[in-house]
């Protein structure tokens, strides 16, 4: 997948276990902030103000595809693209690699809906927020 985005990060102690792998859990909250740092590295919320920032992408469905741990002091190089933009959902796609070999370790599917934050209720992607990511797409 090749992507525009990406960032990197050290896999730390408190995300090991007692065979100094990583738990689990820990690969959702690598897609959380790799995606918080695609979206400001989108410059989205500039952008676009209040249309971004009065709705907000709760997690829908996650689909975790381990292939290789990661292990402690690995860095990590995340991903992320936009692979489906519908109605009110998004369909991101990260693929963590180990930085140093390149080898794909951990893909990551996850829908997305978009939410309305004062009503708390699920909301259609505004016009120019898809026109947006649209551009992002790929």
């Amino acid at each position: 997948m090749p992507a525009a985005f990406s960032t990197r990060f050290k896999v730390r102690y408190a995300e090991i276990d007692g065979q100094k792998v990583v738990f689990n859990s820990r690969y959702l909250e690598y897609a959380d902030v790799a995606v918080t740092e695609f979206w400001e590295w989108t410059g989205i919320d500039a952008a676009l103000g209040a249309a971004w920032t009065e709705t907000e992408f709760h997690v829908r469905h996650a689909a975790i595809d381990y292939r290789k741990p990661f292990v402690l002091g690995d860095t990590i190089k995340a991903s992320v693209r936009i692979e489906r933009i519908g109605g009110s959902s998004l369909t991101q796609v990260f693929e963590l690699r180990h930085a140093d070999t390149g080898e794909l370790h951990t893909v990551i599917t996850m829908v997305v809906v978009n939410v309305h934050l004062p009503t708390g209720k699920p909301i259609a992607i505004a016009s120019d927020v898809r026109a947006f990511l649209e551009k992002l797409a790929g």
